[in-house]
């Protein structure tokens, strides 16, 4: 088992860890999601579930990796500076700003599926260049420790699974369902995404898999 490892298991879901600054974060993310449903704006306010339950999907099996190898996960939040660390992977504040970020990804699409940015279809440019940024931003975090990465296979020197594994699909299944026709399916896709990702939750923590 790694140090950095080692670390995140002594403050997971330390609760001794709380700081009273969660509460407005709390506020805010709800704040963002209550404009979505005063505006009946159901395109951005699904998009943006979508987007965090991906993050939680990621967050679960990389906890699961730790499991199994016994040694690191494939990212880490070592949690020394977090209010609450959830999962080896996702403190609290990543958790928030996910749930935020997916809002804003959504805002930022064209009104027009069909245009195209650079000959690229408009969805498909925007979840690269998103996931790119992302993976710019997970770079410099990393150089401070504040996520670690354990293995030879994920590191700033090999981006590209990074990019594609840990962020693209974020932004694609996000656009997805803001692209559906209908309110329903939306709702539909979303409550099994965060359906699928409370059950594992709530198995493998009762397992003491993660």
């Amino acid at each position: 088992m790694t140090d950095a490892s080692r670390t995140a298991l002594a403050h997971l879901r330390d609760s001794g860890s709380f700081q009273w600054y969660v509460i407005p974060l709390l506020l805010i993310v709800l704040y963002v999601y209550a404009a979505e449903v005063e505006r009946r704006n159901w395109n951005v306010f699904f998009a943006g579930l979508a987007f965090w339950g991906m993050d939680w999907f990621n967050e679960i099996w990389n906890a699961l990796v730790f499991h199994f190898t016994d040694r690191a996960p494939v990212w880490g939040a070592p949690g020394g500076g977090s209010a609450y660390l959830i999962l080896i992977g996702l403190n609290i504040e990543i958790c928030f700003m996910f749930a935020v970020f997916g809002v804003v990804a959504a805002k930022l699409l064209p009104a027009d599926k069909d245009a195209r940015v650079l000959g690229i279809p408009n969805r498909w440019a925007l979840a690269g260049g998103g996931a790119a940024a992302a993976v710019v931003v997970e770079v410099v975090l990393n150089s401070m420790d504040a996520l670690t990465w354990e293995w030879s296979w994920w590191r700033a020197g090999m981006p590209l699974l990074i990019w594609l594994v840990g962020y693209l699909p974020f932004f694609l299944v996000s656009y997805w369902v803001h692209d559906l026709p209908k309110v329903r399916d939306k709702a539909l896709a979303v409550g099994a995404l965060l359906g699928l990702d409370l059950a594992a939750l709530i198995v493998f923590i009762s397992l003491g898999w993660i």
